[in-house]
């Protein structure tokens, strides 16, 4: 019995010996498992999340074939993606993540942007994910709690929202300030939690489905400029543009999976597990969400009734197929999952803050930095990311505008690395870690970054045109700050960071990239 804790024990000290050679002390507590590190981004992209809330957005562009056809493309689009941030994670096992890698491949200034883009999507997607579970509840639970949506004026919904997403921020806040055992436990539950009840969902609905047309997921029907009065899409005939348009509900959904590399620092045999983590989230999220969306365009009683229902097309839809206290139940579960969901995100997003404060690259760095002495988390950082949440949802309340911003700047964050990965793959990154793609990097690489430019297209485009501007002034101030002051004050990470690539080399590395390969 002893020797498998022996085994732990001689990882987890491999591991920190890693982060020493990097220039870090162990601060965080490293408890998690592989699976717990994998739970943590199946939790954050979280099917019952995105992919119900933002269902419409996929609906009322071509109807059925957004789900068949539009979702697998977009899968296999986060998989690319997944795939090559795994190769850079298992190389450079921090949890910094994206911020250490854009740093070591590129420099200190391509390393702050890309912190600047990455916390700018966190932080986004976790005022997204609490925005839309509150909307969720209201629509799907609140009537059976005698609150109906209809009963409130757009002022008083608006408050309420804000009071209840202050709330849910709070007590995830709250949970990670308790420190990663907690939070490792309620993760681990979520991820668990997600697969049984997106799977029951999935079998109920085929079951009192009133027919089972399945040609529907291969069908394309313009439903731009539904519903009328308040359009998700505007009024088009280009087919194939409102095709793309409607990939946000897919792109939206599957994100966040950088979880897994920024909770590094806190997992046993982080260089192996942290990349498969990253690719399995994405690969059971696409599928399980592929198979339940697909039931709930399958189970519709009518297409353009549902359609025509715009924002409220899921709940019309639950409310017409399944037996009342069956809904209920699955709703309960759906709104426990997308509070975990949130969760998630505050811990994902405190792990970056307090690796970038830690190299002084945020103001208050000093602050945001210290660790918990009685519970090992980043505390301050954990309640400043709720805090921002917070501002960020007050000041734009509309839910679609907020996971648009989300998904610009997370895929933005996420485009930077791969772009300075492939220049320096085979120069001057020549050691790669235990997991690695062979020559696959490079192709996946390129298709990575066409899509992050097809994703900042379509993803400002109406009704979203306020997320151009939150995303132009966010790189006019980026740009700003650098050149009028952090240039000169900030130096990024440690040298032993930037060093790490050429400590690591094994003796024969430098006739080219390592070609040691672990991809599942």
């Amino acid at each position: 019995m002893s020797e498998p804790a022996s085994d732990e024990a001689r990882t987890i000290a491999a591991d920190i010996e890693t982060l020493h050679k990097m220039g870090y002390r162990q601060e965080l507590v490293r408890r998690m498992s592989g699976f717990s590190n994998y739970a943590i981004s199946l939790s954050i992209i979280c099917v019952l999340s995105g992919g119900i809330t933002s269902f419409h957005q996929g609906l009322c562009s071509v109807g059925g074939a957004s789900i068949g056809v539009g979702w697998p493309i977009a899968s296999l689009l986060a998989l690319a993606f997944a795939a090559t941030m795994g190769q850079v994670a298992s190389a450079f096992p921090t949890a910094g993540g994206l911020y250490h890698w854009a740093s070591i491949l590129g420099d200190r200034g391509w390393g702050w942007a890309t912190a600047w883009f990455n916390l700018g999507g966190l932080v986004t997607a976790l005022a997204a994910v609490n925005v839309g579970a509150f909307q969720f509840g209201l629509q799907a639970i609140g009537p059976w709690l005698g609150f109906p949506p209809q009963s409130f004026s757009d002022s008083s919904r608006t408050a309420l929202q804000i009071v209840v997403v202050v709330v849910i921020t709070m007590t995830q806040a709250m949970f990670n300030h308790l420190g990663i055992r907690v939070t490792t436990r309620l993760t681990d539950f979520s991820g668990y939690l997600i697969l049984i009840v997106a799977s029951a969902l999935t079998v109920a609905l085929l079951c009192y489905a009133p027919s089972h047309d399945f040609s529907r997921l291969g069908t394309w029907t313009n439903y731009s400029g539904l519903p009328k009065e308040s359009p998700v899409w505007p009024s088009t005939g280009n087919v194939p543009w409102l095709f793309a348009l409607g990939l946000m509900l897919p792109m939206y959904t599957i994100t966040g999976f950088d979880a897994s590399a920024h909770a590094s620092e806190e997992t046993v045999g982080a260089a192996h597990h942290v990349p498969r983590a990253i690719v399995r989230s994405v690969l059971v999220s696409g599928i399980f969400g592929w198979a339940m969306l697909a039931a709930v365009v399958v189970a519709i009683p009518d297409m353009n009734e549902a359609a025509a229902q715009g924002e409220n097309a899921f709940y019309w839809i639950m409310d017409r197929v399944l037996p009342g206290w069956l809904g209920l139940v699955l709703c309960a579960g759906i709104v426990i999952a997308q509070y975990l969901c949130g969760l998630a995100i505050v811990t994902s997003t405190s792990r970056m803050t307090y690796a970038f404060a830690r190299d002084g690259g945020l103001p208050w760095s000093r602050g945001l930095r210290q660790v918990s002495p009685r519970f090992g988390s980043p505390a301050i950082a954990i309640w400043a990311v709720a805090a921002l949440a917070i501002g960020f949802m007050i000041y734009t309340p509309v839910y679609t505008t907020i996971a648009t911003c989300c998904v610009i700047f997370l895929y933005l964050s996420y485009g930077v690395p791969t772009l300075l990965g492939l220049i320096a793959y085979g120069r001057h990154w020549t050691a790669m870690g235990p997991w690695s793609l062979g020559g696959w990097y490079r192709v996946l690489a390129v298709i990575c970054l066409l899509a992050v430019g097809f994703l900042l297209v379509i993803g400002v485009q109406p009704p979203n045109e306020k997320a151009l501007w939150i995303v132009l002034g966010s790189w006019a101030m980026t740009a700003i700050i650098w050149l009028g002051y952090m240039r000169h004050h900030f130096e990024g990470p440690p040298k032993g960071v930037l060093l790490l690539r050429s400590a690591l080399d094994p003796p024969d590395s430098k006739t080219g990239p390592s070609n040691t390969s672990d991809p599942l």
